[in-house]
């Protein structure tokens, strides 16, 4: 299958619009938090209770919706996720009590839990070889336009007032209803009991290549959320006065760079194995941080931030490639959702582990110690041997 017949396959470009809303859900709304702290009279701490509410469904709810659309089909979980998160969301603009607010944003969330991991799920259902990971590498183009993309439209409707980005998830209604009458993908078969399934999939589970990409999940997005999301940033506004303006274009034109690599990524796997991808993905981590404290002035920084950016776009939808051609169909809504609970867990762990280095070493023993520990997931690649060994199809 040709890129241009990717581009117009009906089912892919649905996922696409499934994938614009799983990224939604805070991107979008959080440029209003200041407007809500002062026109709700809440602190800065509450509101941030508007993502914790969101995002604790999906930490508890993955796995066990993983396990349902294995059993029961994915459609029959997605369509449901998608009308829930719509309706549920659009209430939200409805309300002006902020405890009323967090309980809808808590049903929204069991919407928005499976949302970020069925949309790769039914990908790699759709597709194999080199078309998966073509596919996959151009959902994760799609996945940074909408990060780059929702705050902007967001804080431009919150301009009107603090509610107006909530009305944004009605948009998953449409989409709701597009897989529910045309979405055509392959659906695993039910078969054996639940214990027997149960136990297929810890038998595919428990298997070095598995555990190594996973590991590696977690790796990244640490580094993504506690080196690149929180500290990059508190350093471009503390060691160099950007504002938040200035900050915002840094982010895009990361963005940008995550966006073009990601769309690339069926050509780069004709000359690569997925496995070596994501071991190069690593050391170009580690040298973008490595790079950050060396750099003289604030404008120097794009250079970190787009080498940044190059590896991210190359990192994830290769992990979640490797990840899928390693899970079995009857199995791969739990592989998925088990690692997307696992990412969860590493934007958890990212901003203090790296606050911890910060304590010690300031922003250059931060940046310092990231870039040591990234560089450890291919060194222990390299010696181990068996590591993510997945070929290109």
């Amino acid at each position: 299958m040709s890129e241009t017949k990717l581009y117009r396959d009906r089912n892919l470009l649905i996922i696409f619009g499934v994938s614009l809303m799983a990224v939604q859900g805070v991107t979008a709304i959080s440029p209003a938090f200041p407007q809500i702290v002062r026109d709700l009279g809440i602190s800065e701490v509450q509101v941030g209770l508007l993502i914790t509410s969101f995002t604790m469904p999906g930490v508890v709810l993955s796995p066990f919706l993983g396990v349902l659309a294995d059993r029961y089909g994915r459609r029959r979980i997605l369509v449901p996720s998608l009308f829930i998160f719509a309706i549920v969301g659009t209430a939200c603009a409805l309300v002006r009590d902020f405890n009323t607010l967090l309980a809808l944003r808590a049903v929204q969330g069991i919407g928005g839990a499976a949302l970020g991991s069925i949309n790769v799920t039914i990908i790699a259902d759709m597709y194999a070889g080199r078309h998966r990971a073509r596919a996959i590498g151009l959902n994760g183009s799609v996945v940074s336009v909408g990060t780059a993309a929702w705050p902007t439209v967001g804080g431009a409707l919150a301009l009107l007032g603090w509610y107006y980005p909530f009305a944004l998830c009605i948009l998953a209604l449409p989409i709701g209803i597009l897989a529910l009458m045309m979405l055509r993908n392959p659906e695993p078969e039910k078969s054996g009991s639940l214990r027997d399934y149960l136990g297929g999939t810890w038998r595919c589970i428990w298997d070095i290549r598995v555990i190594a990409l996973f590991a590696a999940g977690v790796t990244t997005v640490t580094i993504i959320f506690g080196a690149y999301m929180t500290y990059f940033i508190l350093y471009l506004g503390q060691s160099f006065g950007a504002s938040s303006f200035i900050i915002g274009i840094f982010m895009a034109v990361t963005s940008v760079f995550i966006a073009t690599v990601s769309a690339q990524l069926g050509w780069i796997n004709r000359w690569l194995s997925l496995g070596n991808i994501i071991k190069l993905t690593f050391v170009i981590y580690a040298l973008s941080l490595a790079l950050v404290p060396s750099m003289p002035s604030l404008w120097f920084l794009l250079i970190p931030a787009i080498i940044f950016g190059i590896a991210q776009g190359a990192n994830m939808p290769s992990l979640q490639t490797a990840i899928a051609n390693l899970a079995p169909l009857e199995y791969r809504g739990a592989f998925m959702s088990i690692n997307a609970t696992i990412l969860r867990l590493g934007q958890a762990i990212g901003p203090p582990l790296v606050g911890l280095f910060f304590v010690y070493g300031g922003f250059d023993g931060a940046f310092y110690a990231t870039a040591a520990l990234t560089l450890l997931v291919p060194v222990i690649a390299v010696i181990a041997g068996r590591f993510i060994k997945v070929r290109p199809a």
